[in-house]
């Protein structure tokens, strides 16, 4: 089965492929750490993530980029606030989050890119822009991208030349109003004291810093090659962004810059746009200051197609809990089974169907209707002991493989029940059995005041915490 991304600069379902046949290049742009990142940020690498896992599942291996960008104009500004130096300002927010990252079970990936590394790649790669006639100087002594010069220019996000405004440029210095065009965009900022501070590097254009798009394609071309598989990005990067990254990274090299681009759509809070003014702006922390799981967090973001605005809701997060209880039930009635039957043919179906939908764009939507219906029909056949435990295994081990992808069942949920709560569990099994019913209740009373919940299986009686 061959799995279809939804390719932006085409518009169309295109195969995934590696140009080497068995690893995918992958360039995810990463955070601006001057603060933490919240959880419209997160939609995005979860999604990511989901790609990366996917891609594996298909059988291709990855070898992934994504950038941390410490080089901006809103760590500078943070940076000479404090009075300190960049590193100092932007260490805690990248170590948070990386912190970030393990909470919501987001795969590891080969390179995290800081962009002041990068420095003499970026040099190098304004210097062969300007040798190509790409790029040129302005008399505040900033250097710019041309976009006239490169006649595609637009082809990502669909847009005309004469339909782009000023703020494509990212650049809003002294000497905006010297560039050639209005939409010209910076590749080195001329250093200046007010703005600056105390923060520049030396490059042959004299004192200064690179601007944001130039720090990316000089992360990923020196990462990945000249030509990479796939890259992502939320939807609000296309523009200027992806579409500078485009333009300069081919000019440079003449190749092809990427195959095949991937954007996430916003994520909205109770339908708005998530803003601290409205009181609607989260962090990863601020959730789990309400007492919800990193688990929990990523159900939800992940629950909706990634080119569908994904409208946060604590209602929702409430619902994607529900849903980990419900396959953490089922997960816990398969170990209970110890009896044989005859196998039914649930598992061939399911395994087809999710990694059918999965294909198709990542429909992530069509893969978690999978796997509730396959609990709703096993249950059913548990009740009629139709499914023995052999069988049993072996859709705990299709889970395992569903796993891989999804990384928020919980398969292996390590919760210590008390040694007192266990044995006061036993003797009401005692009571229960010599039909001590007062006995049973008061034990039974006493466990659930403690915040336990029992639950009768095939295999007994068990304990689990209340939800």
């Amino acid at each position: 089965m061959k799995l279809y991304l939804f390719d932006t600069e085409s518009r169309e379902k295109r195969e995934v492929s590696p140009q080497d046949g068995h690893t995918i290049k992958m360039y995810t742009c990463g955070p601006t750490i001057y603060d933490f990142a919240h959880i419209g940020n997160f939609r995005t690498y979860v999604f990511e993530d989901l790609l990366r896992r996917t891609i594996q599942f298909f059988g291709f291996k990855v070898q992934q980029a994504m950038n941390i960008t410490d080089i901006d104009d809103k760590t500078i500004r943070g940076a000479i606030a404090k009075n300190i130096a960049l590193h100092e300002y932007t260490e805690p927010y990248r170590i948070a989050f990386f912190e970030d990252l393990k909470a919501l079970a987001i795969q590891p990936v080969e390179f995290y890119p800081a962009a002041t590394e990068y420095i003499p790649a970026m040099i190098q790669m304004i210097e062969q822009l300007i040798e190509k006639g790409y790029a040129y100087r302005s008399e505040g002594g900033s250097i710019y991208f041309s976009i006239r010069k490169f006649p595609s220019y637009g082809r990502l996000s669909h847009l005309h030349l004469d339909e782009l405004k000023l703020n494509a440029s990212g650049a809003n210095e002294a000497d905006e109003y010297q560039k050639d065009n209005v939409a010209d965009f910076v590749l080195w900022k001329a250093y200046d004291a007010t703005r600056d501070g105390k923060i520049y590097w030396e490059s042959p254009f004299g004192l200064g810093r690179p601007g944001w798009h130039i720090e990316c394609s000089a992360m990923a071309t020196q990462l990945l090659g000249h030509t990479i598989d796939i890259h992502c990005g939320g939807v609000d990067n296309m523009f200027p962004h992806h579409e500078n990254e485009i333009a300069q990274s081919e000019c440079s090299s003449g190749c092809r810059f990427v195959h095949q681009w991937v954007h996430v759509e916003h994520l909205l809070v109770d339908h708005k746009k998530m803003s601290k003014s409205l009181g609607n702006f989260y962090t990863l922390r601020d959730l789990f200051k309400k007492g919800y799981s990193g688990a929990e967090v990523r159900y939800l973001l992940l629950s909706t197609h990634y080119r569908t605005q994904l409208n946060f809701t604590f209602a929702g997060l409430d619902a994607a809990r529900s849903s980990l209880q419900r396959i953490e039930d089922f997960i816990l009635r398969l170990r209970g089974i110890q009896t044989s039957a005859l196998e039914t043919h649930l598992i061939p179906k399911a395994e087809t169907e999710f990694k059918t939908a999965l294909a198709d764009d990542l429909n992530i939507s069509a893969a978690l209707a999978v796997l509730f219906d396959l609990i709703r029909e096993a249950n059913g056949l548990i009740d009629q002991s139709k499914i023995g435990e052999i069988e049993a295994q072996k859709i705990l081990q299709m889970l395992e493989s569903w796993n891989t992808v999804l990384a928020v069942l919980p398969l292996h949920k390590n919760e210590e029940i008390p040694l007192h709560f266990i044995q006061l569990l036993e003797k009401r099994e005692e009571a229960r059995r010599a039909k001590n019913w007062r006995l049973s209740d008061e034990l039974r009373d006493e466990i659930l005041s403690k915040g336990f919940l029992i639950e009768d299986t095939p295999g007994g009686a068990r304990l689990k915490r209340k939800p």
